[in-house]
């Protein structure tokens, strides 16, 4: 599944993001701080990680069904497996 140009730049935005929150929770377990600030900060990148992979997802479907390309359809138990491992 090919995701178009418009939908990668905000997909590759919310993965650097994540990558920089990522860096922020190792350094901040190496450094000793606080358990409740470590589980916060590490929420936010799995949140993070969260929407970009729904953003792929979602612009995935939609250049999907708008396709005529010679590529079979995702069948619904193929669609049902990309949301689950999100879930």
């Amino acid at each position: 599944m090919q995701v178009d140009e418009e939908s990668v730049r905000p997909v590759l935005n919310r993965l650097r993001r994540a990558q920089g929150q990522l860096a922020a929770v190792i350094s901040m377990v190496e450094s000793g701080r606080d358990c409740k600030d470590v589980v916060t900060q590490l929420a936010a990148v799995s949140r993070a990680l969260d929407r970009a992979g729904f953003k792929i997802v979602a612009s995935g479907m939609r250049q999907c069904l708008a396709d005529d390309t010679e590529a079979p359809p995702m069948t619904q138990e193929e669609l049902e497996k990309l949301f689950l491992a999100l879930a």
